[in-house]
Formats: C-alpha cells, sequence, structure tokens
C-alpha cells in the first residue's frame, strides 16, 4: 500500500499572496485541509505517505503538466474541450471554490512552467518512485489517493430523504483498481460506520487516471471524505469530532494495510 494526498498542501509563498486577489482564508477554500493528518497512521503501519507541501491554489498535483489553461497563461493555445481547464482548474488554477478568481490577470507562461518544474515533477517523481519500489518488494501495489469534498458536492446526486455519504471511492468505473481491491477497500470504510458509494460525483482525476495500471499490478483508488465530519468548512478549522474521526480513520488504515496480506483477499493475480 500507498498513500498519497496532493491537495493538503498549506505552504503558500508571499509572493503568490501578494499577487492574489483573495484573502488568506479565501485562498484555502480549494485545499484538502488536513487530508494529511487523517492519514497518518499509514507510516505507523508500514506504509508511505507522500502529503503535498505545495497548496492546490498554487499548482494543482491532480492534473496533467499539460493541463495549461489559456485563460490564465500567456501563449497558450485552445485545445480540445477539457472541463477542468474551462472552470478554471487546470494544473495552475484560475480560481478555488464556487469560481472565485485567484489573479487580476494573466501570468507568463515563463511561470506557470517554472512552477511545474519546482514543485509538480518533483512529487510526482517522489510518488512513481514509492510504488516502483514497492511493487518490487511485494509483486503488486495500491495506491490510496486521499481527498476530501466539500458536504455540498454531493447535493447533485442526493436523493430525497436518503443518506448523504461519507466517503466516495473512485476507480474510474473500474478502470484503475482490480474490483475485488475496490470492494476490500470499500469494506474497510463501511465497517467503520461510514456510508460509501462510487464514482459519483468522483469517479478519479489524474493521478487515479494515470498510476492506476491494473495491468501492471500497479492498482490506484480515490477516496473522497466529507470535510464536514472533521472540520469547519468555513473557518478551516478542524471541528469538535476531529479527534475522534481521526481515530477511526485509523483503524480503516490499517484495515486497508491488511489488503494481500490475508489468504482470503487475493490481489489480482491470483
Amino acid at each position: 500500500m500507498v498513500f498519497s494526498s496532493p491537495h493538503s498542501g498549506r505552504d503558500y509563498p508571499r509572493e503568490f499572496l501578494r499577487a492574489s486577489v483573495l484573502d488568506d482564508s479565501s485562498i484555502r477554500s480549494s485545499e484538502d485541509a488536513f487530508v494529511d493528518e487523517l492519514f497518518a497512521a499509514a507510516t505507523e503501519f508500514g506504509a508511505p505517505l507522500l502529503a503535498a507541501r505545495t497548496p492546490r491554489a498554487y499548482v494543482d498535483l491532480n492534473r496533467s503538466a499539460d493541463e495549461l489553461d489559456p485563460a490564465l497563461v500567456e501563449g497558450v493555445r485552445r485545445s480540445s474541450h477539457n472541463p477542468r481547464i474551462t472552470s478554471g482548474l487546470g494544473v495552475i488554477p484560475r480560481v478555488v471554490s464556487n469560481g472565485r478568481a485567484i489573479y487580476r490577470g494573466k501570468m507568463p507562461l515563463t511561470e506557470a512552467r517554472r512552477r511545474i518544474d519546482a514543485c509538480w515533477r518533483p512529487y510526482h517523481a517522489a510518488l512513481q518512485a514509492l510504488l516502483d519500489v514497492t511493487n518490487r518488494s511485494f509483486g503488486e501495489v495500491v495506491l490510496i489517493d486521499c481527498h476530501s469534498m466539500p458536504h455540498e458536492a454531493v447535493d447533485c446526486i442526493a436523493r430525497a430523504g436518503a443518506k448523504r455519504p461519507d466517503v466516495v471511492i473512485g476507480d474510474r468505473f473500474g478502470a484503475s483498481a482490480d474490483a475485488a481491491i475496490v470492494d476490500r477497500v470499500e469494506e474497510a470504510f463501511a465497517a467503520a460506520g461510514l456510508h460509501v458509494i462510487r464514482n459519483a460525483p468522483f469517479a478519479g482525476a489524474y493521478v487515479t487516471q494515470h498510476y492506476g495500471r491494473p495491468s501492471r499490478r500497479q492498482h490506484a483508488i480515490q477516496i473522497e471524505i466529507d470535510r464536514s465530519i472533521y472540520m469547519n468548512e468555513q473557518m478551516i478549522r478542524p471541528n469538535a469530532n476531529f479527534e475522534p474521526f481521526k481515530r477511526l480513520i485509523r483503524s480503516v488504515v490499517c484495515d486497508l494495510t491488511e489488503i494481500g496480506r490475508r489468504k482470503d483477499v487475493p490481489l489480482a493475480a491470483e
């Protein structure tokens, strides 16, 4: 098992904050705050956790390096329709949550490339290295890509009177991980009392798509957790349930790290 948290970074460069039209709180609204803390127990159970320091608003590590937004970056040509770029959520985001603009105008292509070289490439080099060494050591590797979602994110699929999901598991509709492994991941969260659904409204973005290669014994599964369970979304602070929920996630992580160790949970090649 390898765990990653690409959107929990909170080291905001001063020059970036000065260039933004947003205040210090608004700029953090698209951050997966505290997700790295929730999953920190992975290392206790022998699994690595790669947690970003780079904030999502500065460089989005869950995007392809070529997803540059022509509405933000000078000299970028418009290409085929990409809904992430169109909405302002390319590799260098133009907006944060609720479509709020980060900048007053455009930035030079040289600045976008500098950020990608300084932040994006080292993160993905480190992630691939972890996956490679784990795969060589165990013959198979499962990447758990950890995220959080705003409470209202599932409004579009929530039915009246139905229980809202606490967790959304994304496996790109079966393309990024073996079905038996995804079932086992879902069972781990459900056993902890969390309501789980799959692939709606989040099926997995770049990390899941790029690293999910079941035919190569490399699986990738995205996890989205409702932020309101453990934090005040407006204040971006842990709420009173944070520590109990962190303990609950610790038990889930313990369960996840057992995948493949038990004979009754076969991995893809068995």
